[in-house]
């Protein structure tokens, strides 16, 4: 033990070592200025060889030192990694430097990262010093920057040998990079400004499976015939949103998906899709399609094919040549004037078919046009000007959607073939009562929903199905609710009559009877002066806004205890219009709104119903 002291005394806390200048202070030697006299060198051996013996283990090799050791002012834990400021390395092989408002790459990136996120933030450039020296990188997401074609090196990629996931949507890149690693299995160049891609962008590169390009401004010119050559594992390209003119050759055969939608598209070449046999969905939608740019080859090759959008173009009949494997086919909003049967035949499997917005008119859909359709489970015709019900249905058909024609009458017979249906929507068409048989829904006993809206109804249709759990009448005419046509509408749960011209006494007694099941009741938008006496006891939403009601009172709704929310909003409302009591038993009650009254309305809700979620404005 070295001991600091003066004239060999102990020298305590307070001593201070002896100013012996730069001389070593070995073992147990002192200082001889301090009047000791110096051990002879065979002392000093003998000291030394007895403090080795004392010493556990082999000695110290000279001049090294224990590296297990810890040293002063470091611990013994290893060291933490390397992380680039601000961001967040949650694993070893993991940089996330996402959102943060950078303008240069960040620095101090570990060599072993794999996943590097710089999505949204504000980089114009990737240095190629930096970014070449990751050589493990399997992901990289550049997504939402300021990146232009110059500012991405194509001999960066060049090194990046493990790269499987590129993301560089809604940048500012004019053209792609003209290399990509070989590695490549998915790759978003979406919401750029690109006009143009190359040979070895996405060619070369076996394991590639997705391509997205939308949103760009590609032309036919800047994309090459051998833009996937040596790519056959493709199964996702997106290519909409561009200025395609035409739908490109030589795309993979291992398509499955493909978005061509919302181009110039006036035709598609013939054996442009011959290759494709693997497709299943194609969407064309919002393109400039005629019948010319299309034959009966087009689609005979897609034997795989089950989903096709060709709605929004300038298609004048049904193409010919569809695939057996359709399961929807989407032709709204084209200028169809006749649907054909034999253009549908041999199409036993489609389940969708959509025509709404077309030219049908009174004569465009003959008589059992849609006979081959044995699997069609809903089919949508609004908007096409019909003036009749459609004859001969497919009798599996389950939605049928008319609103927006010019239906007048409705048989006895022209929902007979479609027993199963289990929506009809006859919205917005031209119906009275008078012309509405009451044996129109009596094959009906699967119908859940029913909407007549915007009709001419003056009365509810008889014969309605017990099946129904939604029956929509707004916008009609109705001046009276007799019992007898909903009758045994035990399973109806919700029942729209807004805007119509009902008063309370053209409700007759027992009307909402045999409601058991209604939960939701809209009779808003009426003459109603009070609220309706003996509503159905299941009811937990009603409203009543926009009638002339001026007074609640107390026993308003002793046969609602389930009520859960009451709108009263605009109409004749005063302060104390609403009975203290009225709302006494409705341990339910969440919501009363009665803004846009006269007055700003009083409303005391149980004791037990959370008071914040109503509305008392004016």
């Amino acid at each position: 033990m070295v001991s600091w002291g003066r004239g060999g005394s102990e020298g305590g806390a307070s001593a201070q070592p002896p100013p012996c200048g730069d001389a070593p202070v070995t073992m147990v030697t002192r200082c001889p200025a301090w009047g000791h006299p110096e051990p002879s060198l065979n002392s000093q051996w003998l000291s030394l060889l007895l403090l080795l013996l004392l010493l556990p283990g082999p000695p110290p090799a000279l001049g090294m030192e224990d590296a297990s050791f810890p040293h002063l002012g470091e611990s013994s834990q290893p060291p933490p990694r390397a992380c680039p400021p601000r961001c967040s390395c949650p694993r070893a092989d993991t940089v996330d430097c996402a959102g943060l408002d950078l303008r240069v790459f960040p620095d101090n990136i570990t060599r072993a990262v794999q996943h590097l996120s710089l999505q949204n933030n504000q980089l114009q450039e990737l240095p190629y010093n930096e970014l070449s020296r990751l050589s493990g990188l399997r992901t990289l997401n550049l997504h939402n920057n300021r990146i232009s074609s110059e500012g991405l090196p194509d001999e960066a990629f060049e090194s990046l040998t493990q790269l499987q996931h590129i993301y560089v949507a809604h940048n500012k890149l004019s053209e792609a990079p003209q290399f990509l690693p070989r590695s490549l299995r998915v790759a978003d160049l979406a919401a750029n400004e690109v006009t143009e891609i190359f040979p070895l962008t996405f060619g070369e590169k076996p394991a590639l499976r997705s391509v997205y390009l939308h949103n760009n401004q590609l032309s036919n010119a800047g994309l090459p015939p051998d833009a996937f050559h040596g790519s056959q594992a493709v199964v996702t390209l997106s290519l909409s949103s561009n200025r395609l003119s035409y739908v490109p050759p030589s795309l993979p055969s291992s398509l499955e998906r493909l978005h061509l939608q919302n181009n110039l598209i006036s035709k598609v070449p013939r054996g442009a899709l011959s290759r494709q046999t693997h497709l299943r969905e194609l969407y064309l939608q919002y393109n400039q399609l005629t019948d010319r740019g299309l034959d009966a080859t087009t689609f005979s090759k897609l034997h795989c094919l089950e989903y096709l959008d060709l709605s929004h173009n300038q298609l004048a009949a049904v193409p010919a040549g569809l695939p057996r494997t359709l399961a929807v086919l989407h032709l709204g909003r084209n200028r169809i004037r006749r649907v054909e049967a034999a253009r549908l035949r041999g199409l036993r499997g489609l389940r969708y078919l959509l025509l709404q917005h077309n030219q049908l008119g009174a004569a465009g859909l003959p008589a059992g046009a849609l006979r081959p359709l044995r699997g069609l489970h809903t089919l949508h015709l609004y908007g096409n000007g019909l003036d009749h019900m459609p004859q001969a249905l497919p009798r599996r058909l389950r939605a049928l959607v008319l609103p927006h024609n010019r239906v007048t009458t409705l048989g006895a017979h022209d929902l007979a073939a479609t027993p199963r249906l289990a929506e009809l929507n006859l919205a917005y068409n031209r119906l009275a009562s008078a012309r509405v048989h009451r044996r129109a829904f009596h094959r009906l006993r699967a119908l859940r929903s029913l909407d007549l809206a915007g009709n001419q109804l003056t009365l509810l249709p008889s014969g309605l199905p017990a099946s129904l759990h939604t029956l929509r009448l707004q916008r009609n005419q109705l001046r009276a609710l007799e019992p007898e046509p909903l009758a045994g509408l035990d399973q109806l749960q919700e029942l729209c009559l807004a805007h119509n011209r009902l008063r309370v006494g053209d409700i007759g007694p027992g009307t909402w009877h045999e409601l058991q099941a209604l939960q939701v009741l809209d009779l808003s938008h009426n003459e109603l002066s009070f609220v309706p006496p003996d509503l159905p006891e299941a009811l937990e939403e009603l409203h009543l806004q926009g009638n002339r009601i001026s007074h609640v009172g107390p026993e308003a709704f002793l046969s609602t205890p389930r009520l859960r929310a009451l709108f009263l909003r605009a109409n004749r409302l005063h302060v104390t219009s609403i009975a203290p009591e009225a709302f006494l038993g409705l341990p339910h009650l969440r919501v009363v709104d009665t803004t846009g009254n006269p007055e700003p309305v009083l409303v005391q809700l149980p004791p037990t119903a959370p008071r914040w979620p109503r509305a008392e404005g004016p």
